[in-house]
């Protein structure tokens, strides 16, 4: 098994690009430019090619043609979600429609304040729910692994009107620090809970009838921290609508010395896999994990 290499693919450039064609032509010219650059990935980058392929061919067991125009709708599903989040984030117009599912528990979580986890993936868009999670009248913190793209997120954040605290993991463990005095004042914190990095604790499940790692790093925040956990997940729709889903809070603790702390850990990832199973059989073309994410089949 491959681990992520911590950052993402797309330059600087092409983000201005894009900003500039949202900016003076719209979201529908933008999308117009996107299948050239979908159909530009789909020929040119045969290691995520392979990667994706493997993931439409044995675990969602999609024939052979099937999953070849699959993996160039996963490409440009994940350039729409890019292109919406930037509109979103930068105020453009441009009309979304969103459903929520579970909206009352983060309510809730919020009018507490007693902090709260939220626990996503690299599938759909998250960051598409910014405007349901300002309604929740609290702080909301997001982690990101990627600390290498400043230059590309100081763009981002010079043209977001959005409120959100972006925290990125460093190698000296501060953004524990930070984490913690989020959820003490009773602030929201995100994290996706399907990648790791070289080096990273993590822990092995069953995942779409394959093995497959996950970092140890969210599901132990999970228990450590004493805060309700809500797995999250924004999907793509038809005509540019969005739907949200938030699963009930839960706490999970561990009790008593009978329960080791990685039986406690597992638990929650195999919640967190339920979830994730149901979503990605539902919209099948927004997983975007570009690598081999499960390990080598025995």
């Amino acid at each position: 098994m491959t681990s992520w290499k911590g950052k993402t693919r797309g330059g600087l450039t092409g983000y201005k690009i894009f900003v500039g064609i949202l900016k003076y032509s719209g979201l529908p010219a933008a999308y117009i430019l996107l299948r050239f650059v979908s159909l530009y990935y789909f020929l040119f980058y045969p290691k995520s090619f392979a990667a994706i392929f493997q993931f439409y061919r044995k675990r969602l067991d999609f024939g052979f043609f099937r999953s070849v125009i699959f993996i160039y709708r996963n490409y440009y599903s994940f350039g729409q979600t890019i292109l919406d989040k930037i509109v979103i984030m930068a105020g453009f117009n441009a009309k979304f429609n969103f459903t929520f599912e579970g909206e009352k528990y983060l309510m809730k979580m919020a009018e507490e304040k007693r902090g709260g986890l939220l626990i996503s993936a690299h599938i759909g868009n998250f960051e598409m729910a910014g405007h349901m999670l300002e309604r929740l009248k609290t702080r909301v913190n997001i982690i990101m692994y990627d600390a290498e793209h400043e230059k590309i997120k100081g763009y981002l954040s010079s043209i977001m009107n959005r409120n959100f605290n972006i925290i990125v993991i460093k190698e000296d463990n501060s953004h524990i620090y930070e984490i913690n005095n989020a959820l003490r004042e009773g602030e929201i914190v995100c994290i996706h809970g399907d990648r790791f990095v070289k080096g990273s604790k993590t822990i092995s499940s069953d995942f779409l009838g394959g093995k497959a790692r996950f970092p140890s790093g969210p599901f132990y925040m999970a228990m450590k921290f004493n805060v309700p956990v809500s797995f999250v997940f924004a999907m793509r729709g038809k005509k540019n609508s969005y739907h949200f889903s938030a699963s009930p809070p839960e706490y999970y603790l561990q009790q008593g010395i009978q329960l080791k702390r990685d039986q406690v850990i597992l638990t929650i990832i195999n919640e967190y896999i339920r979830q994730l199973e149901k979503t990605i059989g539902n919209y099948p073309t927004q997983w975007f994990n570009y690598y081999n994410f499960w390990e080598p089949d025995e």
